[in-house]
């Protein structure tokens, strides 16, 4: 990563010396109201840009210097610029999957079923399988909900069958799955191309007629039979994630991405329709996989390059496994510690070798146990290694078991790397499996207060219980006002767990880099500065939090093209 620093430090150099007055810009923006990031300089209302670099940031007159009769100029009229958000936490390639196929985590009837299959069967390949769905992860507890308004705990009770289906889906096979895996739904095609009959165990049959519904074994065996997807299936689905990326103004992902999603970046990129910076977290268990094929952190260019090492502790909120030190009040479990936590003694095994071969751990954590115990290993890893740069991250960071828990974090200089949308959708079901403990639960203020560096993000799509939305702005929404998009619970859910708009713009965008360490050359607008950049319809400081939920983007800008321009 030294070496990746050194050598954008003589980029902006030369970018700089480049760029002097007589070197025109190819594109010009004005009459805006710029935020630059820079806390000692914030305020600017034009920008000028030559090639994937910023040269200049100033006033409008400021600007004439740099334009040329080829230079495009662009009168934004008092809208707002950003830099262009950075996603802390993504897992794009199960986007694209959900935005391609099919996405029924919010569908819990007949009608709903029909209206998503019927898109997404127009939408998918001739020769595609659908898969997955989710359907009813908010049937149980409604969508909107703050968890205080009787809408919890309800019995999830929709349960289709193959006939609501096999007539728009007489060409495809399809299985789908409720949101909880506990039952799938197949049809005619998949039946038949699974092998299935009334006779194999776990197929429901009423009258000797198939209903389409199995038991997890059973759809297993029909799983067997699907084929992996093509490379251009998944470029397909990528390109429909990047284009909702570029809408809200996403230059740059942090993503957790398989061996398989790095052949589509690169395949993109290879075609010249990469449209977002990618900051590839492959798994910690590889690091050693990584070194042996000669790659460290930082190998690649500014658009793809490998980042920090995903490691997991405990599981989630969503399905009750995250790991607690007193049990949930729903079901007396603890939790569950993950794979990479046996046999005991791995993760930190892992920790140390990543560490001492560079690579800065970045782990999943949720749980107040789980943290605790994460927390310990990295103490004992630095102790271990010695002294040397690091940004270790607790991903999540869902649960603190209080206060001390921030302080101990800012010690060590760990970050923290959460997604405030999670906050305002989880409320629905929080409080009702933990607790008191939920005052602790997506901790911002007391984080930030104690000296926490905060990285914001959407983990994108969500888990099998939830959806969450990659909009940067519906993330700084929820993270200022702690309420759903319809403005409940009055005053915030725990409101004295509220951070200021200036905080969570730069927790999507200045913190972001430097917890990549690419602070030198991205996050903020300044000379020499990559050209990724988000102009808003209007200022978001010049309005009420709650009228966060009105912004949006309308010009998206990454490598100094413009990659959206709303209508």
């Amino acid at each position: 990563m030294r070496r990746t620093r050194s050598l954008a430090q003589v980029l902006l150099i030369a970018t700089i010396a480049g760029c002097a007055p007589g070197a025109k810009a190819d594109l010009i923006l004005t009459g805006a109201r710029v935020w630059t990031g820079d806390s000692t300089n914030t305020a600017a209302e034009a920008i000028a840009i030559r090639g994937e670099r910023i040269v200049a940031v100033g006033t409008s007159e400021d600007m004439d210097q740099y334009a040329g009769a080829e230079t495009r100029r662009i009168e934004l009229q008092g809208r707002f610029i950003s830099p262009g958000f950075i996603d802390d936490h993504t897992h794009f390639g199960q986007a694209g999957a959900l935005l391609l196929g099919v996405n029924l985590l919010d569908v819990a009837d007949e009608a709903g079923l029909l209206r998503r299959v019927r898109e997404a069967n127009d939408r998918l390949p001739p020769d595609a399988w659908m898969l997955g769905g989710e359907w009813g992860a908010y049937e149980a507890w409604a969508q909107g909900s703050t968890g205080r308004d009787g809408t919890t705990a309800r019995d999830g009770g929709f349960s289709p069958t193959r006939g609501m289906i096999d007539s728009i889906t007489s060409d495809r096979p399809v299985l789908l799955n409720k949101w909880d895996r506990s039952t799938y739904l197949a049809n005619a095609k998949a039946l038949e191309f699974g092998g299935v009959t009334c006779a194999t165990e776990g197929v429901e049959c009423v009258g000797g007629e198939f209903t389409g519904r199995l038991t997890p074994a059973a759809a297993q065996q029909v799983r067997q039979v699907v084929p992996a997807k093509s490379l251009e299936q998944r470029i397909a689905e990528a390109e429909v994630a990047m284009a909702q990326l570029r809408s809200f103004g996403v230059t740059t992902i942090h993503d957790n991405t398989s061996a398989e999603q790095l052949e589509v970046y690169e395949e993109i990129q290879r075609r010249g329709n990469l449209t977002m910076r990618v900051y590839a977290r492959p798994t910690l268990d590889r690091w050693r996989e990584l070194v042996d094929s000669g790659m460290t952190m930082g190998t690649g260019d500014d658009w793809i390059r490998i980042g920090g090492l995903k490691g997991f502790v405990d599981g989630i909120m969503g399905n009750s496994s995250a790991y607690f030190y007193e049990p949930y009040l729903t079901s007396g479990e603890h939790g569950q510690w993950r794979d990479m936590m046996y046999p005991p003694g791995n993760m930190e095994t892992l920790l140390l070798g990543a560490d001492s071969a560079g690579f800065w751990p970045q782990v999943h954590a949720i749980g107040d146990h789980a943290i605790d115990t994460l927390l310990g290993m990295f103490e004992r890893v630095m102790a271990a290694n010695g002294p040397k740069e690091r940004r270790f991250r607790v991903i999540h960071t869902q649960v603190i078991r209080g206060p001390e828990v921030a302080e101990r974090m800012a010690r060590m200089g760990v970050i923290a790397e959460v997604q405030p949308y999670h906050a305002i959708d989880d409320m629905r079901w929080m409080e009702e499996r933990i607790g008191e403990r939920a005052r602790w639960a997506y901790a911002f203020k007391t984080l930030q207060d104690a000296g926490v560096l905060l990285m914001f993000g959407s983990d994108w799509p969500g888990t099998n219980a939830a959806w969450y939305t990659a909009d940067p702005i519906q993330g700084m929404y929820a993270a200022v006002t702690r309420q759903t998009l319809d403005g409940q619970p009055e005053g915030g859910w725990f409101p004295e767990e509220r951070v200021d708009l200036e905080t969570a713009l730069r927790a999507y965008t200045v913190n972001n880099a430097w917890g990549a360490g690419e602070e030198a050359y991205k996050g903020r607008i300044a000379p020499g500065y990559l050209a990724d950049l988000a102009v808003w319809d209007a200022d978001p400081f010049q309005s009420s939090p709650s009228e966060l939920t009105n912004r949006h983007v309308v010009l998206t800008i990454a490598g100094g093209k413009i990659v959206f321009e709303a209508p």
